[in-house]
């Protein structure tokens, strides 16, 4: 009964798989102008399917929202009560449908037509109303069905899979960064996954700065104030010459008796490893882990010998739990 049902299992995601590969080979010219045709709407993305196609639609669109495209999806059996009054002449319409005969859809593609809405159509069937309607056409082969044939299961992935496609295209031709990414995540595990550095760091104030001619005896009392265990260096400029840890301060205490008044750029780690402030903390925790250091200087893009915060180990830990 086990490796029956395993089986079934089996079946099921591997018509899947059949149905991606010959996705795949089936992208052609159209793709690419329906990504350059959305790149230049200065309004909205509107998805829209019946069914398991309109799940397929809120889906998509809230990919696109997510990455760069504002989108939002309609319902069809909404649209024939005033919802189509929500689509303009400035919007980029999505239809989605396997038939590509759906009755709920008749409606929006006449109002699409008598209104110049760009309409794309991702549809499996060539001589639909849909297919025959779409200023670009997204056609989906036919593909086999799980149970007996007729539960969308491997249309609904093709389905997904161009919207997915659409949407990735999309936002590399925006050139949309971790960094965008990150404004319309602000909560959640991706939120603390995209923290940056600039989001954790300690500044101004509490960052252990010392001019580079002071003696040690001023160090000690900069360093036990600051509570983080190194000091950051700097000239007579306000640039980072270089890191003072407690390490080194115990060390230098084995060898000398006397070192208050020994000046501290002396004995200084020189040119010390500092890091970009948009830099991912994750990566900026694995770079300290690979270094075995506690501390580490950040710096802002266009000035790196200028230190702007700094990042602790601990610190570090707490925040990307």
């Amino acid at each position: 009964m086990k490796n029956e049902i395993n089986e079934i299992g089996k079946h099921v995601i591997e018509l899947q798989i059949k149905a991606l590969k010959k996705l795949k080979y089936s992208i052609d010219d159209s793709f690419n102008k329906a990504v350059k045709k959305i790149l230049k709407c200065k309004s909205k993305v509107i998805l829209c399917g019946v069914g398991k196609s309109g799940i397929i639609a809120s889906k998509i669109s809230a990919t696109l929202s997510s990455i760069g495209t504002p989108s939002f999806s309609i319902s069809a059996s909404d649209c024939s009560h005033g919802d189509l009054g929500r689509i303009t002449n400035k919007d980029i319409l999505i239809l989605i449908s396997n038939s590509g005969n759906t009755t709920e859809l008749n409606n929006i593609i006449k109002y699409s037509k008598s209104n110049r809405i760009t309409l794309i159509g991702i549809v499996s069937n060539k001589n639909s109303t849909l297919y025959k309607s779409s200023n670009i056409k997204l056609f989906i082969p036919e593909v086999e069905e799980s149970g007996y044939g007729i539960v969308p299961t491997s249309s609904t992935t093709s389905q997904l899979a161009v919207g997915d496609a659409l949407a990735i295209a999309l936002m590399k031709k925006r050139k949309f960064t971790r960094l965008d990414f990150k404004a319309v995540h602000p909560a959640g595990n991706l939120s603390k996954k995209l923290k940056t550095a600039k989001d954790l760091m300690l500044l101004k104030n509490k960052i252990p700065f010392i001019n580079e001619n002071h003696n040690m005896k001023k160090a000690l009392k900069v360093i036990n104030s600051k509570g983080l265990g190194f000091l950051v260096i700097i000239n007579n400029q306000g640039f980072t010459t270089g890191v003072f840890t407690d390490g080194d301060l115990k060390r230098l205490m084995q060898r000398k008796r006397e070192i208050g008044n020994i000046k501290i750029k002396l004995h200084m780690t020189k040119n010390p490893y500092s890091i970009e402030e948009n830099m991912l903390a994750s990566e900026a925790l694995t770079q300290m882990n690979k270094k075995k250091i506690t501390n580490i200087c950040v710096y802002k893009k266009d000035n790196k010998r200028k230190t702007t915060g700094v990042l602790h180990i601990h610190h570090l830990l707490k925040n990307l739990r």
